[in-house]
């Protein structure tokens, strides 16, 4: 018999190596997440995003607190205004000054200035506060929504965990599958020689051989290709390849939908986000309505002057405060639109928000019922397939069926395994993908699957 391949015999078991790395540890669902939330960027760019907005609201606060700043300025030159103001300033002004020669074509003088001065916006009609306020609220928005990426993070690690998980079971059932078609081979090769059997049979258990060994390569591929989503997941490009821990069947408890959606409009960051999102706007429209009043302000200027870096001069200061009114505030108009416009679109964004929520919600309410009847049929499906091979085996011992037959009730068991992991995995998913419809999708809860 032409045996397998050798270059379909390399590739096998170059696609074994990695998995046969045993004596390593299992890498459980828990430590997969913790390593995504510290690693995936997705994570990362939600807790740059929280750090902006708390940076901005700290920016905001900064309009309440006076401004102070100090100048030094050197300069020098003979323009009349500038040397008499200069003098006058430095305190060393005296009558031969006021001559009139020298008031035309005066010396050139130098004067060093040293000004500290400062200002404070006593009061704005409140524009500030509300400023603050809004960006408290986006600060919060920020937060919401971080912890909203964070579960979305969770959801991931865990649908490509189970990716993983299926992908090995189904190997598991490839190599045993190979090693029944070999062994079905052999068998059906020494009933060939005993005259027992005619030389098609064997031709057909060679070919099922043949088909169980290329569906073992494709399942290895599909390991490999679900080990590059689950790096993807966790944020880890480098993460070594070991067996997993195997996710269990569990039956998950069944909630009313009603409740499950009103679980979501209370626990769901992400809605919670754009509502904080909603109220932040909501306050900017506040700042650009009060930007019409009067403002304000305070200020001061301290100033020494001197000749000479080092010398004596004169000491002066300046104080007062300063009321301002716009009346012609046409750039206040056009601030007030924007915002008024800004806080159309996010208000009507939140209304289509929470029937989203209410939507996804329910799908996956729909999707977690199904996939739990999938688990109970294809656990029966699996008992039924099961004993019908075995039958069909002792009947073809005996020389009741053909080898036909066989191979189908073989195909039919196979099957059979395939959609009851894959419903198992697959419940565990839509569980997760309900955890996440409804807002309570956190690393602990997530670790329970397993």
């Amino acid at each position: 018999m032409d045996r397998f391949p050798r270059c379909y015999r390399a590739l096998l078991l170059g696609l074994l190596i990695p998995i046969g790395a045993g004596g390593q540890e299992q890498l459980t669902l828990g430590q997969a997440i913790r390593r995504a939330l510290g690693e995936s960027p997705e994570a990362k760019t939600a807790q740059a995003g929280r750090l902006e907005a708390k940076a901005n609201e700290s920016l905001a606060r900064t309009q309440m607190l006076p401004q102070v700043s100090f100048t030094q300025d050197i300069s020098r030159g003979n323009d009349p205004v500038y040397v008499f103001g200069s003098k006058l300033r430095e305190q060393r002004f005296t009558a031969a000054d006021f001559d009139v020669g020298a008031l035309n074509r005066p010396t050139p003088v130098g004067d060093f200035s040293s000004r500290l001065s400062g200002s404070w916006t006593a009061f704005d009609s409140l524009k500030t506060q509300k400023a603050i306020r809004s960006a408290r609220l986006m600060e919060k928005s920020a937060d919401a929504s971080a912890q909203a990426v964070d579960q979305k993070v969770v959801l991931d690690v865990v649908q490509a965990y189970q990716s993983v998980l299926f992908a090995e079971r189904q190997i598991d059932i490839a190599q045993h599958e190979v090693e029944t078609a070999q062994a079905l081979f052999d068998s059906v090769d020494d009933h060939v020689k005993a005259g027992l059997a005619v030389e098609a049979d064997r031709m057909s258990a060679q070919v099922n051989l043949a088909s169980r060994k290329q569906t073992l390569i494709v399942a290895q591929g599909e390991l490999a290709m679900a080990w590059a989503q689950l790096r993807l997941a966790t944020g880890v490009p480098n993460l070594r390849q070991t067996k997993l821990k195997p996710i269990e069947s569990h039956d998950y408890p069944e909630l009313p939908l009603e409740q499950e959606i009103e679980t979501a409009s209370k626990t769901r960051a992400d809605l919670k986000s754009i509502f904080e999102a909603q109220s932040a706007q909501a306050s900017a429209v506040s700042a650009a309505k009060w930007s019409y009043g009067p403002k304000i302000s305070a200020y001061g200027n301290a100033e020494q002057d001197r000749p000479t870096f080092a010398g004596r001069g004169g000491n002066s200061w300046v104080a007062g405060v300063q009321i301002s009114v716009d009346v012609l505030p046409f750039s206040k108009h056009a601030q007030l639109a924007h915002e008024n416009a800004i806080k159309a679109r996010v208000d009507a964004q939140s209304a289509a928000y929470e029937q989203q929520v209410r939507l996804q919600v329910s799908q996956a309410h729909i999707q977690q019922q199904t996939a739990q009847l999938s688990v109970a049929t294809a656990r029966a499906a699996i008992d039924q397939a099961t004993e019908s091979l075995r039958i069909l085996r002792n009947r073809y011992e005996a020389g009741l069926a053909n080898l036909t037959d066989l191979l189908r009730s073989e195909d039919a068991e196979r099957q059979s395994q395939m959609n009851y992991w894959h419903s198992v995995y697959g419940n565990a998913v839509a569980h997760a993908q309900l955890l996440f419809a409804m807002g309570t999708l956190t690393p602990e809860v997530a670790e329970e699957l397993q």
